[in-house]
């Protein structure tokens, strides 16, 4: 989600969005537009490439108008500006006309920060939009898009979106506005896996969680299922490895932990602590480690160890779900 810093008036003189996420920063534009067209329907909004404002065009286009209307200038990668260009900005900064936003959109970095630096020096609204690399980065943003709508979703749905879209931040709002307009009360993680179980983290993911809970055959069929959609067996045998892990790092974790310690020192969100808590009841220390021999093998076997990786997934998925049970 985009955060803003220091005026949070999207009227302000100049906005300034800075980062890569593209997502983000077209959110910032029409948060602008939005708010202006509300003060004034007939306002003006010129969307520039950094290649179109040439020197003398923002005196142009900021200059007193006979009838004193609303304008919106919309610069995009602003630190692509030549010198001479950065030099009109920079001095507009220091006297912004009234009934105008200048909104710059800038990559940040090295790259133009002379820019950068003298908007923020001018007391720009500034709307960071930062490339969101981190799982949970992701996590957050799916948070607050459904938060933004008053909906509740549960922390495992969330999650298991994350793990169904990946990390297009598009098709993660997208999917959060479809889960919003399609469902009512709260989105639980099965109504997530009813709409996008057909994802290949999502299923196989499925595959793992039903194998570590001991649920052979419902594990058997989600595997039939995601194989003849055309999943990557590395992507079960990984998700059965992670599954499997997560299992063994709890069980071998100091008994008595408060949740935030354990998924501090485990490197696992509290929701997952939970999960994998129900998860590991039959489990034994003998059986994390029959389970993880299997899936080892199996993963040789999907990369060409063996001839058949769909019989190798089988026979990894009965074992896992065996060594659920072996705790007697």
């Amino acid at each position: 989600m985009a955060r803003k810093t220091a005026n949070d008036d999207p009227l302000a003189p100049v906005t300034l969005a800075v980062g890569q996420e593209d997502l983000l920063l077209d959110r910032a534009v029409r948060e602008v537009v939005t708010a202006a067209r509300a003060a004034d329907a007939d306002t003006d909004v010129r969307d520039l490439s950094s290649d179109a404002l040439q020197p003398g065009t923002l005196a142009e286009l900021t200059s007193p108008s006979l009838f004193a209307e609303r304008k919106v200038v919309i610069v995009r990668n602003a630190q692509d500006l030549s010198a001479d260009t950065i030099k009109d900005v920079k001095g507009y900064l220091g006297a912004p006309a009234e009934e105008i936003t200048l909104v710059l959109l800038h990559a940040g970095g090295a790259k133009g920060k002379g820019l950068l630096d003298a908007a923020r020096k001018a007391g720009a609204r500034e709307v960071a939009c930062p490339k969101m690399t981190k799982p949970a980065d992701r996590l957050a943003f799916v948070r607050s898009e459904f938060r933004a709508t008053g909906r509740s979703a549960t922390p495992e749905a969330c999650q298991a979106l994350v793990d169904a879209i990946g990390s297009d931040l598009r098709e993660l709002a997208s999917a959060c506005a479809q889960l919003v307009a399609d469902v009512e009360g709260t989105i639980d993680e099965s109504v997530v896996a009813r709409y996008y179980t057909g994802r290949a983290e999502a299923s196989s993911f499925t595959v793992a969680d039903r194998a570590v809970e001991g649920r052979a055959a419902e594990a058997l069929e989600a595997l039939r299922w995601s194989m003849s959609t055309g999943v990557a067996p590395v992507l079960i045998t990984s998700a059965l490895a992670q599954a499997v892990r997560a299992i063994g790092k709890l069980a071998s974790a100091p008994r008595g932990a408060r949740p935030g310690d354990l998924a501090r020192d485990l490197g696992m969100p509290p929701w997952k602590i939970d999960r994998v808590r129900q998860q590991m009841r039959g489990w034994s220390a003998d059986g994390v480690a029959t389970a993880l021999r299997a899936v080892a093998q199996a993963d040789a076997g999907v990369k060409g160890g063996g001839d058949d990786p769909e019989y190798a997934l089988e026979k990894a998925v009965v074992a896992v779900a065996r060594a659920a049970r072996s705790r007697g």
